[in-house]
C-alpha cells in the first residue's frame, strides 16, 4: 500500500481529472483535481484479486446468493463499529445518492419537506428537489471553527409539512463526528416531529486517529423510524461500482423501502458486490489502518500550509478527507477567493454555496491524494494569496 505513488488518472474516464476541464476550464495537465470526493489511490490488493478472479472466469451473469456478501457486512460493522445487523435488514442500491432518492422516494409524498443540516452534501437537497419535495435547511452553528447543532432554533423552521430528516455523519463537509449527545439530540428532534431518520454514514469508517464514531442505530429510542445507510466505495475508492446499503430493521419502514425496490426493479451490480465482499475482511481492515493514517498526515500537512495564510482557516478535521476552508477572513469576495484558488493556483474544489446555507465563505478541498500533490496545492495557494502574508 503505496499511498505515494502518483498514478495517472488523465484518460480513464475519470470524472475526477478527466472533466476538469470542462467545468472548470482548468487542464489535468497542469491543474490539481481535488473536488470530486474519491481517493487517488488503488483499492486494497483483496479487492483487485477478486476482481481479477472474476475476469479470469470470463462469464459476467446475473449475480445470485449473496450469502456471503451480506455475511461480510455483519463481520465489518460488527468488528469496526460495534453494530449487529441482521441479513435480512439488509437492501443493496446503487450508491448511496441512489439509496437517499429511494427514502425520498418511499416515505415521502410531493410536496413534502425534508430537513437537512446545512451546510451538507449537496446531493442530498438535489435529490430532494428533484423528486419535487421541499428542502428544509436546519443551519448548523459555526462556533470557533466547530460545527454544532442548534434544536431550538431547528424547532423554531418546522412548519408541520417534514416528513423526514437526512443526517450526514461523520459530517460532510464539516468533518464532525457527531457525539452520542449530539446523534441524542437528533434522535429526540426526530421524535418531536414525528420524522422518518435517514443517518448517511459512507464516512463512517475514515476517522483520524483518536476519534470514534457512534452509529445511529445506537441510539436508544430511535429505532422504529431509523434507516442506515453505509457503503464500501468510500473507504475502499471504489464509488465505480455504485453499491450501498440501506439498512432497516423496523418491520413497517422495512416493508416500504421493498415496496418501492421491487416496483423499481432495483437489482445490485455483481462487479460492486464482488468488491464489496472482498473489502470488508482482514485485509480490507489493515489497509484502511494504514489508509487513516496517512490522510492524517495529509491533513496535518494541508492544515499548517493552509492556517498560515491570514484570513484563511481549515476547519479541524476529525473525519473524512475533505477539507473545508473558511476565506471569510481575507476580507473577499467570493468571486475574487474562487478565482485566486483556481485561476491563480489552478486547483479544482468545490463552491461552499452548493452545501446549502452557511457554505458562502467557503471551499471543499479533497485531501486523498499522494503527498506530494497536496504539498504542491499548499505551495500554489501560498503563492495565490501571497499579498496577504
Amino acid at each position: 500500500m503505496n499511498f505515494d505513488e502518483i498514478i495517472d488518472r488523465r484518460g480513464t474516464h475519470s470524472d475526477k481529472w478527466d472533466m476538469m476541464e470542462a467545468k472548470y476550464g482548468i487542464s489535468p495537465e497542469d491543474g490539481i483535481a481535488m473536488w470530486v470526493a474519491d481517493m487517488d489511490f488503488r483499492p486494497p490488493a483483496c479487492v483487485t484479486g477478486a476482481l481479477r478472479a472474476m475476469t479470469d472466469h470470463g462469464i459476467y451473469g446475473y449475480y445470485g446468493d449473496d450469502t456471503g456478501y451480506r455475511a461480510a457486512i455483519q463481520w465489518w460493522m460488527a468488528e469496526r463499529h460495534g453494530w449487529q445487523v441482521e441479513p435480512g435488514a439488509i437492501f443493496t442500491t446503487h450508491g448511496l445518492v441512489n439509496g437517499t432518492g429511494l427514502c425520498v422516494d418511499a416515505f415521502t409524498a410531493p410536496g413534502d419537506a425534508v430537513v437537512i443540516f446545512t451546510p451538507v452534501y449537496h446531493a442530498f437537497a438535489r435529490v430532494i428537489r428533484a423528486a419535487g419535495r421541499e428542502v428544509r435547511e436546519c443551519p448548523l452553528v459555526n462556533t470557533a471553527g466547530r460545527y454544532e447543532m442548534d434544536f431550538d432554533a431547528c424547532d423554531r423552521l418546522m412548519t408541520g409539512t417534514e416528513r423526514m430528516v437526512i443526517l450526514c455523519s461523520p459530517h460532510n463537509p464539516g468533518g464532525r463526528v457527531w457525539t452520542r449527545a449530539e446523534l441524542e439530540g437528533v434522535a429526540a428532534f426526530a421524535r418531536r416531529h414525528d420524522l422518518i431518520l435517514v443517518s448517511d454514514e459512507i464516512h463512517h469508517d475514515l476517522l483520524m486517529p483518536g476519534q470514534r464514531h457512534i452509529p445511529m442505530a445506537h441510539i436508544d429510542g430511535i429505532a422504529d423510524r431509523l434507516v442506515m445507510m453505509t457503503a464500501t466505495t468510500k473507504t475502499f475508492n471504489i464509488a465505480g461500482g455504485h453499491t450501498g446499503n440501506v439498512i432497516i430493521h423496523d418491520e413497517g419502514l422495512h416493508a416500504r423501502f421493498a415496496a418501492r425496490m421491487a416496483a423499481l426493479g432495483i437489482s445490485p451490480n455483481s462487479f460492486g458486490l464482488v468488491m464489496a465482499e472482498a473489502a470488508y475482511s482482514p485485509e480490507g481492515a489493515a489497509w484502511v489502518d494504514a489508509l487513516c493514517a496517512y490522510l492524517d498526515g495529509n491533513r496535518a500537512l494541508f492544515d499548517a500550509g493552509v492556517n498560515a495564510i491570514p484570513g484563511l482557516r481549515s476547519m479541524p478535521l476529525e473525519a473524512t478527507y475533505l477539507a473545508w476552508v473558511d476565506f471569510a477572513g481575507t476580507g473577499m469576495d467570493r468571486a475574487e477567493f474562487t478565482r485566486r484558488v483556481e485561476r491563480e493556483a489552478r486547483i479544482c474544489v468545490n463552491h461552499g454555496p452548493t452545501f446549502g446555507t452557511g457554505g458562502e465563505t467557503f471551499l471543499r478541498f479533497n485531501l486523498a491524494t499522494p503527498r506530494a500533490r497536496v504539498a504542491e496545492a499548499v505551495e500554489r495557494l501560498r503563492v495565490a494569496f501571497a499579498d496577504l502574508q
